[in-house]
């Protein structure tokens, strides 16, 4: 059955920073800039940490991995601008811009008395690993807030030669796909000989701009106004608490079984993402408590599903290459009691349906729905797929990551699934009463 892998022994990884700097763009810009957000965009204003980790490598010692890492960040931020600049609130106009002040990234340079093999099962959420993404640089910039980098490189080495890179990028900056596109040419620029960039990144966010007026054609459950002073969007973020951290890992065994229940009542082909999602919907649902402890029978639980937009759009179609949000959601909604006692399969048939309902006009009524309202995601769970964003296929000059994963963070509401070298990984968090009623709900179903 699939494993449930609690927290790591291992907290603290004994990193010691050694360096933190500012880089800048390596040719100076023609003239400031502002750099329009779009209505996505806007709510996404909140930092997304991981860590890729590297075996040792006798021709790229870490300092020679961070000094030319250092170097394609200059050239790539050429490109990137935006990556150098610093978010600002449009007085006006009320909307978040990215002002292209080449103000520059971060980037740290550490290391830590651990070796990867005292580490052991890189797949465990250990909150140690927190240690190899800092989410700012307060020795910079200890008192301007709003001048802290949008994105946050570090370069941590272990004492085996091993090393990670970490990276606490602001979402508002990348999806994953844009995020995918960005470690790709990134990777291009570490290579000693003179490459040209791969390909030229589209990052012209008015390609998602409301449109004028605003058409607002459907429903859109998906989203809701909050109330909240006048004062910029509103931030898709939750409230910091007292978290447990567990990774499921799925086998290929287990993802058959998974199917095998899925396909009880349908004949529909079904993905791995789909029941994987499902499932984690069915137990964040069940283990949900009320604030008074008290369930009520009648319960609706919603699910959001992350929905790539690049290949959904027409008038004007999404190049490939957007950098940036092309992201919307879509939800499935279900009583927590026909959660429990329905067919597995109609969960599973509600998550892998529900994306197709994002069509081009869908897509333009939510995006101008958001220009209206300055809404947020109405949902009781998130599942994020990074299944298919190949981060742990980028090519760098000293190879591929060993694994690359998401660092645990504050976010109950986002599970996260991602690809393990045998099999599929989700990373759940949750307060501790309500992550024990997940785990016996996880585990009854495989009995």
């Amino acid at each position: 059955m699939a494993t449930i892998l609690p927290n790591s022994a291992m907290q603290d990884l004994k990193v010691i920073f050694q360096e933190s700097m500012l880089v800048f763009p390596a040719q100076e810009s023609t003239g400031k800039k502002s750099i329009f957000l779009s209505n996505i965009d806007q709510i996404l204003n909140y930092n997304v940490p991981t860590a890729n980790f590297f075996s040792s490598n006798p021709k790229f010692p870490p300092e020679s991995v961070a000094q030319r890492l250092k170097i394609a960040l200059e050239k790539v931020l050429v490109l990137f601008d935006f990556m150098a600049g610093r978010l600002k609130l449009n007085q006006e106009s009320g909307r978040l811009e990215i002002e292209c002040n080449s103000a520059g990234a971060g980037f740290v340079v550490a290391s830590s008395e651990c070796s990867l093999e005292e580490i052991g099962d890189l797949g465990r959420p250990n909150l140690g690993f927190q240690q190899l993404a800092v989410h700012s640089l307060k020795n910079l910039v200890p008192d301007s807030p709003d001048d802290q980098p949008l994105c946050i490189f570090q370069i941590t080495s272990f004492k085996c030669g091993g090393f990670a890179i970490g990276m606490s990028v602001n979402h508002i900056l990348h999806d994953g796909i844009s995020a995918k596109t960005f470690k790709d040419i990134l990777a291009s620029q570490a290579f000693e000989e003179d490459k040209p960039f791969p390909f030229t990144p589209c990052i012209d966010r008015r390609l998602l701009a409301a449109r004028s007026p605003p058409t607002v054609e459907y429903p859109h459950p998906e989203f809701f106004k909050p109330q909240l002073p006048d004062s910029g969007p509103p931030a898709f973020d939750c409230k910091r608490e007292t978290l447990d951290y567990i990774i499921l890992k799925f086998t290929p065994n287990d993802i058959n079984y998974l199917k095998q229940e899925a396909s009880k009542d349908t004949t529909k082909k079904i993905s791995s993402f789909d029941v994987v999602a499902a499932l984690m919907w069915r137990c964040k649902a069940l283990s949900y408590m009320q604030e008074d402890h008290k369930e009520k029978p009648d319960r609706v639980s919603t699910l959001l599903n992350v929905v790539d937009l690049r290949s959904r759009l027409n008038n004007p179609p999404l190049p490939q290459p957007y950098c940036g949000n092309a992201v919307l959601v879509a939800s499935s909604s279900a009583k927590c009691a026909d959660i429990e006692h329905g067919p597995f399969s109609i969960l599973v048939e509600m998550v892998s349906t529900a994306p197709a309902s994002v069509t081009s006009e869908y897509a333009r009524s939510a995006i101008d729905w958001l220009e209206v309202h300055k809404g947020l995601p109405c949902g009781e769970y998130m599942v994020s797929s990074w299944l298919r964003l190949g981060f742990d296929q980028v090519e760098y000059p000293w190879g591929k990551p060993l694994y690359s994963c998401p660092v645990v963070s504050h976010r109950k509401d986002i599970c996260w699934v991602f690809p393990d070298r045998h099999g599929i990984n989700a990373l759940v968090s949750l307060p501790p009463p309500e992550m024990e009623k997940f785990k016996f709900y996880f585990q009854s179903f495989f009995i």
